[in-house]
C-alpha cells in the first residue's frame, strides 16, 4: 500500500469508520499498488471519461436539470453531499430548495412497532427478513405532496427513499458499500433507518440485516430503470458519479465475460496470520485477519473505472440487470439472488473456530426468512503440517450427554473435551471437507480454509468457543438450542469418511490437463471441479456460472469467448457468467496451475 492512501485513509477518515482496513481511494494509480499478486482493488476498466470525480461536475449535471431527486442507501452522509452540492451553487452564484426525505419518515416509535416482528427477540441474534416496503416507513401522502417550487431555480429532494415522492425529475442514487456502511456503524455516525438512538452494534447489524438492506435492495431493484445518474457514497469529502447509461454498458460487458468482487478483510477471535502475511496490499498493524469476503453476494462489491476515477456498486446491481446472463439456465430458479459463496478462514498462527452447525432448509426457512441455508465445505487452501478439522460425531455419541456437558460448560465456564463427542480429522492441501446442513463441525487452528458455501452467512449456531471472547472482551453468542434443533446425529463414525470427504477422481484428461471431479454431499446444490494444467485448458459453461479461484500457481490468463482477457493471481476469486458461453485459461506460472472451479448442479 502506497504512502499516499495509507495517509489518506487514516488521517481524514478515523473519526468516521472503525476499521484497521483503508479506505478505497477515489482515484487509483494501479501500477503504484498493484504487485504482481493479490489486487484488494480489482476494477473493470471502461473507456475515458465515464466517471467523473467531486461535487462540482456533479453540480454542472443537476444546474442544467433543474428539479433533481437524490435518493440511496441507508448509511450514506447526506448532510456532506448536500453541503458539497450547496457550496458548488453558492460559487456559481445560485441557491436550491432543498426538500429532505428524513421529515416525512414515521416517528421511530412507530417504525419500531412496524418492524419488530421482523427482529426476532431482544436478545436474539438473528431475525427474518421483513415483508414490508420502503414505503411503510414513509408519511407517503406527505411525501408525494412535497412538490417541486415553480418559483425555485433549483429543486432538490434528498435521502433515503426520495424516489417515492414520484417527482418527474432526473434521478441520481447514491449507492454506499457494505463494509463501508458498517464501519460506519461501529463508529457511532449512523444509524439505522428511522432509528433516532443508537443501538448495541450487534443489534444495529441485525436491524440492518434483516431490515434495512431487505426494504433498500428491494427499493433500488424497483427504480433501477429510472436512474439516471449514480454516485459513490463511500469516501466522506467528495464524491465519484457516471451516468446510468455507462454504468448499464459496464454491467453488460462484464455480464458477458468474467467478473471479481472487491475483497474486504475482517479480524476475529480466532483469527491467523497467513493473510496478513501473504496479501501485501493490506494493512498489517491489525491482530490478525480472520476472514476475507471473497464473494458473499450481499457484502460485496463491483468497482468500475475511468480515467484512474474509481466507483463501486453493490453486487445486486448486476443481478438485478443480468440475472439471466449471469446464471443462465439457473436464473429461472434463483432469480436475483446469486447462490455461492467465496471467503477465506484464517487460522494460521491463530485459533480453532468455534464448535458449530448451519440451519436445515425447513429451518432455516421458517425461522429466518431465507430460501436456501447455508451448505458448505471446506477446501484446504493452504495448512500447517499438525492442522485438523472438526467434522462429524464419535461413533458412541449420546446427544443427552453432548447437550449437558455444552450448558454445563456456558453456565460454569468449564472446558469440554470436544473429541469426545465430535471427531478431530487431519487436514492436507486440496482436501475438500463436506459440510451439508446439519453437520456439527469446525476449522482447526493452521488452516487458511476456502469455504465454498451457499450464499446465505450469518446463520451460525456455536455450541461451543473454547471459553474465549471476542476482540471487544465480550462473550461471543452461544446457540445450543438452535444447534440441537438442526444437527444430525447420523452423521458419526465412519460414515464421516465415507460421506463426508471428497474422494477426487479425473473425469477428463489430455496431454497436458485434466479436470478432477471433487464429490460434493447430495444436499448441496453446487458441484465442484478441479482444473489440473501445464499450459492450457479450454471450458465451455454449459449455460452455468462458474466461480473460480487458482488454489496452485502464480497466475493465470483468462479469455472468454468475446475476446475479453484478465489475469488473476493465486487466491484470487473470478466469476465466469454462463453468457460468456466458453473461456480459456492459460498457466503463467513455471508449475502445474490448480483452479477450482464450483456451479451449480
Amino acid at each position: 500500500m502506497s504512502e499516499k492512501l495509507s495517509s489518506y485513509s487514516f488521517d481524514m477518515e478515523s473519526r468516521l469508520r472503525k476499521t484497521s482496513q483503508y479506505l478505497m481511494p477515489p482515484q487509483l494509480n494501479k501500477p503504484l499498488v498493484k504487485d504482481d499478486g493479490y489486487d484488494i482493488y480489482p476494477v473493470c476498466a471502461l473507456d475515458e471519461h465515464k466517471i467523473f470525480n467531486g461535487y462540482c461536475s456533479l453540480t454542472d449535471w443537476i444546474i442544467s436539470e433543474k428539479n433533481v431527486v437524490i435518493d440511496g442507501y441507508v448509511g450514506v452522509f447526506w448532510e456532506k453531499i448536500r453541503q458539497g452540492i450547496s457550496d458548488c451553487l453558492t460559487e456559481r452564484g445560485l441557491t436550491a430548495n432543498w426538500i429532505y426525505t428524513a421529515d416525512f419518515l414515521l416517528e421511530s416509535v412507530v417504525i419500531d412497532q412496524l418492524i419488530e416482528p421482523f427482529l426476532g427477540e431482544e436478545n436474539a441474534v438473528w431475525g427474518t427478513k421483513c415483508t414490508l416496503t420502503l414505503a411503510d416507513l414513509y408519511r407517503t401522502d406527505q411525501l408525494t405532496a412535497a412538490v417541486p417550487d415553480q418559483n425555485a431555480t433549483i429543486n432538490i429532494i434528498i435521502g433515503t427513499g426520495a424516489a417515492l415522492a414520484n417527482w418527474q425529475a432526473a434521478l441520481l442514487y447514491v449507492d454506499l458499500p457494505k463494509n463501508e456502511l458498517q464501519f460506519r456503524m461501529r463508529a457511532g455516525v449512523i444509524n439505522n433507518l428511522g432509528a433516532k438512538t443508537l443501538a448495541a452494534h450487534s443489534r444495529m447489524y441485525k436491524r440492518f440485516y434483516f431490515v434495512d438492506w431487505a426494504l433498500l435492495n428491494k427499493h433500488k431493484k424497483t427504480i433501477l430503470n429510472q436512474i439516471a445518474v449514480i454516485a459513490d457514497g463511500q469516501w466522506p469529502d467528495q464524491i465519484n458519479w457516471m451516468f446510468n447509461a455507462d454504468l448499464v454498458k459496464g454491467l453488460n460487458q462484464i455480464s458477458t465475460s468474467v467478473i471479481r468482487v472487491r475483497p474486504w478483510f475482517e479480524p476475529g477471535a480466532w483469527g491467523g496470520q497467513w493473510i496478513k502475511n501473504k496479501i501485501k496490499q493490506l494493512n498489517t498493524e491489525v491482530v490478525n485477519y480472520a476472514w476475507s469476503f471473497e464473494l458473499i453476494v450481499p457484502e460485496n462489491g463491483l468497482v468500475f473505472e475511468s480515467d484512474g476515477n474509481l466507483l463501486e456498486v453493490s453486487f445486486d446491481t448486476l443481478m438485478f440487470h443480468n440475472q439471466q446472463q449471469v446464471l443462465g439456465k439457473h436464473a429461472c430458479i434463483y432469480g436475483d439472488e446469486f447462490p455461492i459463496r467465496f471467503d477465506f478462514l484464517d487460522t494460521f498462527d491463530g485459533g480453532n473456530l468455534s464448535i458449530q452447525c448451519h440451519p436445515q432448509l425447513k429451518y432455516i426457512q421458517e425461522n429466518f426468512g431465507e430460501t436456501i441455508t447455508q451448505d458448505e465445505t471446506y477446501y484446504i487452501l493452504d495448512c500447517e503440517p499438525e492442522a485438523t478439522v472438526y467434522l462429524g460425531f464419535q461413533d458412541n455419541i449420546d446427544p443427552a450427554e453432548f447437550k449437558a456437558a455444552l450448558e454445563q460448560s456456558q453456565l460454569q465456564g468449564k472446558e469440554v473435551k470436544i473429541t469426545d463427542y465430535v471427531q478431530e480429522l487431519p487436514a492436507q492441501k486440496h482436501d475438500l471437507f463436506l459440510i451439508p446442513n446439519g453437520t456439527v463441525h469446525s476449522a482447526g487452528k493452521g488452516n487458511l480454509v476456502l469455504e465454498i458455501s451457499a450464499t446465505p452467512y450469518i446463520f451460525t449456531f456455536k455450541m461451543y468457543d473454547w471459553l474465549r471472547l471476542d476482540l471487544d472482551g465480550h462473550p461471543r453468542p452461544i446457540n445450543i438450542d438452535h444447534a440441537f434443533h438442526n444437527l444430525d446425529f447420523t452423521r458419526k463414525g465412519a460414515v464421516v469418511k465415507e460421506e463426508l470427504i471428497a474422494k477426487p477422481a479425473v473425469i477428463e484428461e489430455g496431454d497436458d490437463w485434466q479436470i478432477v471431479h471433487l464429490p460434493t454431499h447430495e444436499a448441496h446444490f453446487y458441484a465442484i471441479h478441479r482444473l489440473e494444467f501445464d499450459g492450457k485448458i479450454e471450458v465451455d459453461t454449459r449455460q452455468c456460472c462458474h466461480v473460480l479461484m487458482l488454489v496452485e500457481g502464480e497466475s493465470l490468463r483468462i479469455e472468454t469467448a468475446d475476446g475479453t482477457c484478465h489475469e488473476y493471481a493465486y487466491a484470487e476469486t473470478f466469476v465466469v457468467p454462463a453468457a460468456a458461453n466458453s473461456y480459456q485459461l492459460t498457466n503463467l506460472g513455471t508449475g502445474r496451475a490448480r483452479v477450482i472451479k464450483a456451479f451449480l448442479k
